[in-house]
């Protein structure tokens, strides 16, 4: 598996769920928690983006933007957002070349059935671009505080 750890982070630029363009360089010179996940509205989503909900203040004050991914459409992440209060953007990355370039875009097996989907991912990025952590195959139960507790110490 690449690793990403302490290298540019690849640059990109989607859509938002206003189909508005967001690029990776628009948060130079704030941290930036870039998280991966299947699939808006799924029970393992719902509880992570409502997790970063939770502290999403927290996040603000250690100067971090959170950025949610997935290949949902503009109108699913804003049905998302609307339903959960989700104060952050989601990103569409409906041709998976986001999710590839940082190594997210992988074969998963479910009930006996394999496909290509997003692995569950959050990547840590400083102020400059450098990924300085990355969580791969994340389990969502004390994901946040783990993220949380990265950025206190990268903040020192």
């Amino acid at each position: 598996m690449t690793t990403l750890l302490n290298e540019k982070a690849p640059e990109f630029t989607l859509l938002n769920e206003k189909s508005e363009p967001v690029s990776l360089s628009d948060f130079k010179g704030k941290k930036i928690v870039l998280y991966f996940y299947p699939k808006d509205m799924t029970p393992g989503c719902t509880t992570e983006a409502c997790d970063f909900r939770d502290q999403h203040d927290t996040f603000t004050e250690l100067n971090a933007v959170i950025l949610g991914v997935s290949a949902d459409s503009p109108a699913q992440h804003t049905k998302f957002i609307e339903k959960y209060g989700l104060p952050f953007s989601l990103l569409v990355d409906d041709d998976h070349k986001v999710s590839e370039a940082y190594g997210v875009w992988v074969l998963k097996k479910m009930y006996g059935r394999e496909f290509m989907g997003i692995e569950r991912s959050t990547f840590l990025i400083d102020e400059e671009g450098i990924v300085r952590k990355e969580w791969r195959k994340v389990k969502v139960k004390n994901h946040i505080e783990e993220v949380l507790e990265s950025i206190g110490e990268k903040g020192k």
